[in-house]
């Protein structure tokens, strides 16, 4: 059974911290992409952050610089750290693995909601 499990959010005053994690099990953690996806409301779910099987990573442009996406195959965890946060990045935070096995597969989490306000 796939279980994508993101913890870690919350409400926090604009230009603090939050670190998001997702904790995968029932896929093959270790050659997914892993990404952090969000989606206010009234809007599109958007890209924030992937990390590759290889930890390539590459940012949305309103994360750069402030937010890191990083994993640990051992624990099946991916996190995403982020900073100097502001009130437009208040969203749900979406986890996604995406890997290839016989067929491409694409799996998403329930989300955490990050709520930045003062």
């Amino acid at each position: 059974q796939v279980q994508l499990v993101e913890s870690g959010g919350g409400l926090v005053q604009p230009g603090g911290s939050l670190r998001l994690s997702c904790a995968a099990s029932g896929i093959s953690f270790s050659i997914s992409t892993m990404g952090w996806y969000r989606q206010a409301p009234g809007k599109q779910r958007e890209l924030v952050a992937v990390i590759t099987s290889d930890s390539g990573t590459n940012y949305a442009d309103s994360a750069k610089g402030r937010f890191t996406i990083s994993r640990d195959n051992a624990k099946k965890i991916v996190y995403l750290e982020m900073n100097s946060l502001r009130p437009e990045d208040t969203a749900v935070y979406y986890c996604n693995a995406q890997y290839w096995q016989s067929w491409s597969r694409s799996y998403w989490g329930q989300g955490t909601q990050v709520t930045v306000s003062s």
